[in-house]
């Protein structure tokens, strides 16, 4: 147990909120910075985390913009030991953006680069944690395609500059914002040796319950929406996609046990189940309906949609051997995010209770 303060961008996010759980369960005070009051009243009153009764250990920082110069100083006091940055643009928000370069890539990079130029003015600070992604060190290609090419946290992609034309798609611009932010925040810390060190980590699809999703429609907004849609869909997805996923819970417990000091500072790790499991995104209709088998029959879950896999190109044994096997599965996943869809609909309309198994 800890009780060392960590400073954590993004806890009203999918990841950050578990990674927040997660560090206040095991000891750690947090300061989340959050853009908003609103922001803050959403995380404190949130039941998951107030079942934690660790009102004591949490307090909030406002900064309405992460990208303006010093944005994070007020936030990054003389006692702050730990920054975990999670905070990012999402892609599942809208299918398409007009303006790419501000909306994804400038937001990825100047709240990467302002946090560690916050960090450096504090001697307390250790480490610096950042949430990439895998999508910041593959080829692009192979997010859709078998390319035989086989990547790990420390492979490394070219900044993607553009130019990026009205209708760019925003999975190409989250894309070009891990792609960036990171080639910037390894050009950063070589420049300015400064006394902390960084870990960058490369989550795939995280796929679990979210519990800052209250709603159905909320549940389009993260990568729990690509399993769950073509759960509920009746026609195959236009396009095969790479089965590179992890459960939430393991990507939330390798961003606290990173702070650790037994962890070598200045590594990389991608977080994704190992290519030898080797599951496919259908598999998600088997598991539904052994678990949900009344849902299944109702139509709530009509599991007629099919997605083809290309297989996983991510190799993730440097995380296995630092931090340990992973512990959850992709049937644990996909449990996890349906059964919170079923509590979601019946919230909404009143009548799943009866139809989980």
């Amino acid at each position: 147990m800890s009780s060392e303060l960590i400073l954590l961008t993004g806890a009203s996010g999918h990841i950050g909120f578990r990674t927040l759980r997660f560090a206040l369960e095991h000891g750690y005070r947090v300061r989340a910075v959050v853009r908003s009051q609103q922001k803050a009243d959403a995380v404190q009153n949130n039941r998951a985390l107030i079942k934690l009764k660790a009102d004591s250990q949490l307090s909030f920082v406002e900064v309405p913009d992460f990208t303006i110069p010093n944005a994070f100083d007020k936030a990054v006091t003389d006692d702050v030991k730990y920054i975990i940055h999670c905070a990012s643009p999402m892609p599942f928000s809208a299918p398409t953006t007009d303006h790419a370069y501000e909306e994804y890539i400038k937001p990825a990079v100047d709240s990467t680069l302002e946090v560690l130029r916050s960090a450096a003015k504090r001697p307390s600070v250790r480490r610096v944690v950042i949430t990439s992604s895998c999508i910041g060190v593959i080829d692009l290609a192979a997010a859709f395609s078998d390319t035989g090419k086989v990547f790990t946290g420390d492979t490394r992609q070219p900044n993607m500059d553009g130019p990026f034309e009205p209708g760019t798609p925003s999975f190409v611009a989250y894309a070009a914002g891990k792609v960036n932010a990171l080639n910037a925040a390894e050009e950063w810390m070589g420049k300015h040796q400064p006394h902390f060190d960084i870990i960058h980590l490369m989550p795939t699809y995280v796929l679990g319950r979210n519990d800052m999703c209250d709603s159905v429609a909320g549940m389009q907004l993260d990568s729990n929406s690509i399993p769950l849609n073509f759960m509920l869909g009746t026609e195959a997805s236009p396009q095969p996609m790479a089965m590179v996923v992890n459960h939430i819970d393991d990507c939330a417990r390798i961003h606290v046990e990173a702070l650790a000091p037994r962890i070598e500072g200045n590594q990389s790790f991608m977080i994704c189940y190992d290519c030898d499991s080797k599951p496919q995104w259908n598999d998600a209709k088997g598991i539904v309906e052994k678990h949900f088998p009344e849902a299944v029959k109702a139509g709530l879950l009509p599991c007629r949609g099919d997605v083809l896999s290309v297989p996983s190109i991510l190799d993730s044994k440097k995380t296995v051997e630092t931090f340990g096997d992973f512990k959850y599965t992709y049937e644990d996943a996909v449990f996890s995010l349906v059964n919170q869809y079923l509590e979601l609909c019946e919230k909404e309309s009143g009548h799943v209770n009866s139809l989980k198994d």
